[in-house]
């Protein structure tokens, strides 16, 4: 293998944008009037680009832009070529030292104006007004205790934004932040590893963005609609609404705060989920993604406490797998040799995306000195896509070893 190279309030707007995203299905089946753990399935939904990468490269030439290397190799699955680019410098050049992303954390709080009171067969919900308000600024005491109670400080405390200690297989990584230590540890027997690192750095917080939610696309669903009753309500919001806001009116009033084509705006929402068109049962739930309007790279996630997912899936590791796939695919056309019936992914899907393999996998937890257990979703390799031999730690092909050999024949 050769690699190459005031708070602001908000309603409405409308585009089309390129997004890689966790998200959680119905079963086809008829829809429970009581929800559980299991009644939502993981799968991947993505929107194709309307830019060629060939048009998105010219744009990284003429405009600011992420620090970017691109990679050039013959698979050892299929035979075939493959190009691509990633955040940070060519771990294989021996100058590839560290690289900081300066990154922006920007709370989205949601105001939704209806209250589900029941599921219909077909997944529809039935409603009746009621406001309710997802903040990850406040204080959540029933479903956090105190003194790790903020949803919002719990991020900034993190180990995605602050420096843990990581080893892999008896194999350490270094003391720095996890998705750093996940891609120090893919390309371990390249890179110069007393150097090289790729950071979220510097980190700030901006003033909290205050989305009114339409009645038509947001709800929320209380406890009462569980059959064990959760320890709080759970947003629904249609990222037909959510995403064209983003591109076309939160971005560019951010632009102000320094938001711009060379940083990474991230923004954290509160035990709230996505749906792929009007909030019902059967179009939930997409937890996170990553996307890019033009060259503009942003994550929504979710940071989770209801506990109505499956327990891996819980506070930062959503975060761990959005964020470690846009330092990996940032403008999302990195594609490989078709792999999948594994994770999220039922069917084939051929990109480049290192977390969608082993969602609902996770790493050892991480306990900060804040005293707060952290998740972590464990990632995988560039060989596991791209085929063996391993150049990652360990000669494996994920960051916890859950996969030792790559993706094997090509998806059928």
């Amino acid at each position: 293998m050769t690699l190459h190279k005031s708070r602001l309030m908000i309603a409405m707007g409308t585009l089309f944008v390129v997004a890689s995203i966790i998200a959680l299905s119905a079963q086809e089946s008829s829809a429970p009037t009581k929800l559980k753990v299991g009644d939502l399935k993981v799968r991947t939904w993505k929107k194709p680009s309307q830019l060629s990468p060939q048009q998105i490269q010219t744009m990284t030439q003429n405009q600011p832009s992420l620090p970017l290397w691109s990679f050039g190799l013959t698979s050892s699955r299929d035979g075939n070529q493959y190009t691509g680019v990633v955040v940070g410098k060519d771990p294989t050049k021996p100058n590839s030292g560290e690289t900081d992303v300066p990154t922006q954390l920007v709370p989205f709080i949601f105001v939704t104006n209806l209250v589900v009171t029941s599921i219909n067969p077909d997944g529809s919900f039935n409603t009746t007004p009621g406001q309710t308000v997802f903040d990850p600024t406040a204080i959540d005491p029933n479903c956090l205790t105190a003194p790790n109670n903020v949803p919002l400080t719990l991020v900034q405390q993190s180990p995605i934004i602050q420096h843990a200690s990581f080893t892999f297989g008896g194999t350490f990584v270094g003391n720095t932040q996890y998705v750093d230590a996940s891609q120090r540890a893919n390309f371990w027997n390249v890179i110069k590893q007393n150097k090289y690192h790729v950071l979220l750095k510097p980190v700030t917080t901006l003033t909290p963005i205050i989305i009114n939610v339409p009645a038509a696309s947001g709800v929320a669903l209380p406890p009462s609609l569980f059959q064990n009753p959760p320890c709080g309500p759970e947003g629904e919001i249609d990222i037909n609404f959510l995403d064209p806001l983003i591109a076309q009116v939160i971005l560019p009033a951010l632009f102000s705060q320094g938001v711009n084509s060379a940083t990474f705006p991230i923004f954290p929402m509160y035990n709230t989920v996505l749906s792929e068109g009007t909030p019902a049962f059967n179009n939930c739930c997409i937890l996170g993604y990553h996307g890019f309007n033009n060259i503009q790279t942003y994550s929504p996630v979710d940071f989770q406490t209801a506990q109505i997912f499956p327990p891996s899936i819980a506070d930062t590791s959503i975060m761990a797998h959005e964020v470690g796939e846009w330092m990996n695919d940032p403008l999302v056309f990195d594609f490989t040799p078709a792999w999948g019936h594994i994770g999220q992914v039922g069917g084939c899907q051929n990109n480049y995306e290192v977390g969608d393999p082993l969602t609902g996998t996770n790493v050892a937890t991480v306990t900060m000195s804040n005293g707060f257990t952290y998740h972590l979703q464990e990632l995988a390799f560039f060989n596991w896509f791209y085929g063996a031999p391993s150049i990652g730690v360990n000669g494996w092909f994920s960051d916890n070893g859950t996969f030792t050999s790559d993706a094997g024949p090509v998806c059928q």
